[in-house]
Protein backbone atom coordinates (compact mmCIF):
# COMPACT_ATOMS: atom_id res chain seq x y z
CA UNK A 1 0.00 0.00 0.00
CA UNK A 2 0.97 3.15 -0.95
CA UNK A 3 0.93 6.69 1.40
CA UNK A 4 1.48 9.84 0.50
CA UNK A 5 3.31 12.41 3.21
CA UNK A 6 1.33 15.43 3.42
CA UNK A 7 1.24 19.09 5.48
CA UNK A 8 -0.76 18.70 8.70
CA UNK A 9 0.20 22.47 9.86
CA UNK A 10 3.58 22.89 10.71
CA UNK A 11 4.46 18.93 10.66
CA UNK A 12 4.16 16.26 8.11
CA UNK A 13 1.54 12.98 8.20
CA UNK A 14 0.48 10.61 6.68
CA UNK A 15 -3.35 10.08 5.98
CA UNK A 16 -3.92 6.36 6.77
CA UNK A 17 -7.40 4.55 4.38
CA UNK A 18 -10.04 2.88 5.83
CA UNK A 19 -8.72 -0.57 4.65
CA UNK A 20 -5.01 0.18 6.67
CA UNK A 21 -7.32 1.38 9.74
CA UNK A 22 -9.33 -1.86 9.70
CA UNK A 23 -6.38 -4.33 9.37
CA UNK A 24 -4.70 -2.76 12.12
CA UNK A 25 -7.71 -2.91 14.01
CA UNK A 26 -7.46 1.09 15.23
CA UNK A 27 -9.73 4.38 14.93
CA UNK A 28 -9.41 7.63 15.26
CA UNK A 29 -7.99 8.78 18.61
CA UNK A 30 -6.05 5.17 19.13
CA UNK A 31 -2.31 5.36 19.49
CA UNK A 32 0.24 2.94 17.26
CA UNK A 33 3.79 2.57 17.59
CA UNK A 34 6.53 2.73 14.65
CA UNK A 35 8.96 0.32 15.62
CA UNK A 36 12.45 0.07 14.00
CA UNK A 37 13.23 -2.74 12.58
CA UNK A 38 16.13 -4.52 10.10
CA UNK A 39 13.81 -4.78 7.20
CA UNK A 40 11.83 -1.14 7.76
CA UNK A 41 9.83 0.31 9.78
CA UNK A 42 6.97 -1.64 11.12
CA UNK A 43 3.66 -0.11 12.24
CA UNK A 44 1.96 -1.40 15.18
CA UNK A 45 -0.47 -1.39 18.22
CA UNK A 46 1.81 -3.34 20.41
CA UNK A 47 3.94 -1.22 22.90
CA UNK A 48 7.24 -3.33 23.58
CA UNK A 49 7.98 -0.89 26.20
CA UNK A 50 5.05 -1.98 28.46
CA UNK A 51 4.73 -5.73 27.24
CA UNK A 52 8.57 -5.73 28.92
CA UNK A 53 7.32 -4.15 32.14
CA UNK A 54 4.48 -6.12 31.82
CA UNK A 55 6.45 -9.45 32.23
CA UNK A 56 8.50 -8.55 35.10
CA UNK A 57 5.05 -7.38 36.98
CA UNK A 58 3.95 -11.29 36.43
CA UNK A 59 7.03 -12.66 37.09
CA UNK A 60 7.35 -10.42 40.30
CA UNK A 61 3.17 -12.08 41.14
CA UNK A 62 4.22 -15.22 40.75
CA UNK A 63 7.20 -15.27 42.91
CA UNK A 64 5.49 -13.43 45.48
CA UNK A 65 1.98 -14.55 45.29
CA UNK A 66 1.58 -15.48 49.04
CA UNK A 67 3.37 -11.73 50.08
CA UNK A 68 0.86 -10.40 47.84
CA UNK A 69 -2.48 -12.49 49.17
CA UNK A 70 -1.89 -11.27 52.70
CA UNK A 71 -1.32 -7.51 51.78
CA UNK A 72 -4.55 -7.86 50.12
CA UNK A 73 -6.28 -9.22 53.84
Amino acid sequence: MKLKVTAIGNSAGVILPKELLARLRVDKGDELYALETPDGIRLTTYDPVFAAQMEVAEKIMRDHRDLLRKLAQ
